[in-house]
């Protein structure tokens, strides 16, 4: 079973994996991505790979804990195992040399971008990264995207980090000041994608994003990621993730993100439970 190399809490939300992967290592490309089980009965988790090392065998992958199963899967540790990991998925992303790519991610969308924009370096291209988050201590990456990037900026909701604003803040001031810019790779929120789409749509600047809707067996059988790109029926697990974004029928995509909202909210109440349980295992702990 694939073992846990490295972990390391990037805030109190996100956790990062380095996993012994040897086989998915080897054949992945950015772009693609793994879905995760662990657990009996545990429900399958796609994630986008941030980063691989084929010589290493390893790959790494960054999870928000924000539901039961990932809340679970955030107890593991170094040395601990997972059940299942499958990989790799998806079509890998398009790279040549563009000439100029800006790559624009939000909260855990920042994860897939890196892979992306390190395959972007290598093709060639000047990479510019706009990194976004809703707070400083939320923010991902930027040490990693400065290795990569000619240029990192970065945005926060509360304006504690960079400037205060969002990311199409950025990449419209790179607009305005006559940035010649060949392409905008965008990952994050499906609020944020389709503000980047709309605002790039404007200026006829190519734009991809990476989708991450439901799914659920990451092959094309289940038909639970299918999405509506220029009018055509597509499933982000086959033929994505990674479509023309001004193509994307973002408004039916977030229709049916909040498919299993109830689900949802009653998962978030039974991970209430869990930490509740945890504190008092620790607080029993620290008294005895």
């Amino acid at each position: 079973m694939p073992r846990i190399l490295q972990k390391r809490e990037l805030s109190d939300e996100d956790t990062l994996f380095v996993l012994d992967c040897p086989d998915i290592a080897r054949a992945c490309a950015p772009g693609q991505f793994v879905i995760v089980r662990h657990g009996e009965g545990g429900e399958r988790i796609p994630l986008t790979i941030a980063d691989s090392s084929a010589p290493d065998g390893t790959i790494t992958i960054i999870f928000k804990k924000i539901g039961l199963s990932t809340k679970l899967l955030g107890i593991l540790e170094e040395g601990g195992e997972l059940d299942d990991v499958a990989g790799p998925l998806g079509s890998p992303t398009h790279l040549e040399n563009f000439g100029t790519v800006v790559c624009i991610g939000g909260g855990v969308g920042i994860a897939p971008l890196h892979a992306i924009a390190k395959g972007m370096a290598r093709a060639g291209n000047t990479v510019i990264a706009i990194l976004g988050a809703r707070t400083a201590d939320l923010l991902l990456m930027e040490d990693e995207m400065a290795a990569i990037a000619e240029e990192v900026l970065v945005t926060t909701d509360d304006g504690s980090k960079g400037v205060k604003g969002f990311g199409t803040d950025e990449l419209s001031r790179l607009i305005e000041e006559g940035r010649n810019i060949d392409l905008v790779v965008a990952a994050g929120p499906v609020v944020m994608m389709k503000a980047v789409c709309d605002l790039t749509r404007e200026f006829e600047i190519p734009t991809v994003v990476s989708l991450n809707p439901i799914m659920v067996d990451g092959t094309g059988m289940c038909g639970g990621c299918r999405v509506s790109v220029g009018g055509e029926t597509k499933f982000a697990c086959v033929d994505g993730p990674e479509f023309d974004g001004h193509l994307v029928d973002f408004d039916l995509l977030m229709q049916r993100q909040r498919t299993y909202l109830d689900e949802e909210k009653e998962s978030v109440e039974r991970c209430r439970a869990l930490d509740s349980l945890d504190e008092g295992r620790k607080g029993n702990s620290a008294r005895g």
